[in-house]
């Protein structure tokens, strides 16, 4: 997340740096990736088989019966079923607002011709609900409920199941069939994708695969997009916190490490126009890390992929946050508005001391959690209903009045470029003009 050019701009003060410098893709990991994507092409279900076997620990069948999915509901509590049907609740009202802005259009462009789109639910979708360390509860929330609102027809889920044997964990079977997933296939890894993209373990080729993953489930995707549709490429979780004097050192380190305990390579970065801030929330970050169960991930990350920039001003605050386009930005300054106003490049924004990535991460405040990462937020959002309807476009030509200065326009152009088959479809056109 942090580029070389911030490291080297002389107007910024480090309190700390990051150890480890962001590398581009794994060599390795695109071989072997590449290699088993092209060895279950290949090969099939037998090649599917031996990999659920290899790197799953699976023998069993893919597909979950109604009896399982019903067992697994039994072994869920029932308050935590509450909390995950409140927050799919709230998920979909968020999806349905965002899918009520989003219209078909239909506009007369001249006199007489017409342009419009309609906006058509992709298909089928592959959800890939990931489950390595942890179960993360609220993923069919994004990938499995929002594609339902928008109205596509078919959605599968593949998940890992358990090493032990045990299948998918019984609460992500629970969140996933609340979310109307259509079938649920205990699968993981690169192989889940292949078998969602190529059509195998009893799943039909699905249009498009969405849902975040590690290293080789987010190499998968890369290699598979054009033969089916991806959300986005997203890498290791990120956060930016922006934050002046006024801010809590406890909450922003807090914040800082709930992002790191994601994994050993999650980058986080505090930017703030407090000098004393920055070195409140470094000995903040310290003492917590030495009471969190979950300190050998967190710190790791910290230690590795974390920062703390001092910056002269807000509007030196915000163009640094702009160029390291998290994932999740938070802003706890006195002027939040100022920011939102002022900000351009990020995932998904928190604004307000009350507000963590904590919230979105488990949904339960109805915002996608799937963002870009790796700078990518300087030119795309995140997940939305959006991103699983095709504005298909289409034109009418109303009368022959509106074809004239229509096709003497072709005729005119498609004579310059030398393409006179182009020209002949318009020129035909007027001359059925002047016949009638």
């Amino acid at each position: 997340m942090i580029t070389r050019q911030l490291l080297d701009d002389p107007e910024l003060l480090f309190l700390k740096r990051p150890e480890v410098e962001r590398v581009g893709e794994d060599p390795a990991i695109v071989e072997r990736v590449s290699a088993i994507l092209l060895d279950i092409e290949r090969g099939g279900e037998d090649a599917l088989r031996r990999y659920a076997r290899e790197l799953d620990g699976w023998e069993g069948d893919f597909e979950l019966t109604r009896g399982e999915i019903e067992a697994a509901e039994a072994l869920v509590p029932e308050t935590l079923r509450e909390h995950l049907q409140r927050s799919r609740e709230r998920t979909e009202a968020f999806a349905r607002a965002q899918r009520s802005t989003l219209q078909d259009l239909e506009v007369e462009v001249a006199p007489g011709v017409i342009a419009g789109h309609r906006l058509v639910p992709v298909s089928s979708v592959g959800a890939y609900l990931p489950a390595g360390r942890v179960p993360l509860l609220a993923s069919p929330f994004m990938t499995v409920l929002v594609p339902k609102v928008a109205g596509v027809g078919t959605v599968v889920a593949c998940a890992p199941p358990q090493r032990d044997g045990g299948g998918i964990h019984p609460s992500l079977v629970y969140s996933t069939t609340i979310c109307g997933a259509d079938r649920i296939f205990a699968l993981g890894g690169v192989q889940a994708l292949a078998a969602m993209a190529f059509g195998l373990g009893g799943i039909d080729p699905v249009d498009m695969v969405v849902g975040a993953g590690n290293a080789y489930v987010a190499e998968a995707k890369r290699q598979l997009y054009g033969r089916v549709g991806i959300d986005l490429l997203a890498g290791p979780s990120e956060v930016a916190v922006l934050a002046d004097e006024t801010a809590d050192a406890e909450l922003v380190a807090a914040d800082l490490l709930g992002q790191a305990e994601h994994g050993p390579t999650s980058p986080v970065a505090l930017v703030t126009t407090s000098e004393e801030l920055g070195r409140a929330v470094r000995a903040e970050v310290t003492r917590q890390l030495e009471e969190l169960a979950t300190a050998d991930v967190a710190g790791a990350a910290w230690r590795d992929h974390g920062a703390i920039i001092v910056t002269p001003d807000r509007e030196a605050a915000a163009a640094v946050s702009d160029q390291l386009a998290p994932e999740h930005l938070e802003v706890q300054t006195a002027d939040d508005d100022w920011f939102h106003d002022r900000l351009r490049n990020y995932g998904s924004l928190f604004l307000g001391e009350r507000a963590t990535v904590a919230f979105s991460d488990k949904g339960v405040t109805g915002t996608n959690h799937v963002l870009p990462t790796g700078h990518a937020a300087r030119y795309t959002g995140g997940l939305s209903v959006a991103r699983f309807l095709k504005p298909l476009t289409y034109q009418r030509i109303e009368d022959d009045a509106a074809t004239t200065p229509i096709a003497e326009a072709v005729v005119a152009i498609s004579a310059t470029e030398g393409l006179a088959a182009h020209g002949a479809t318009a020129a035909k056109r007027l001359a059925r003009v002047g016949v009638r």
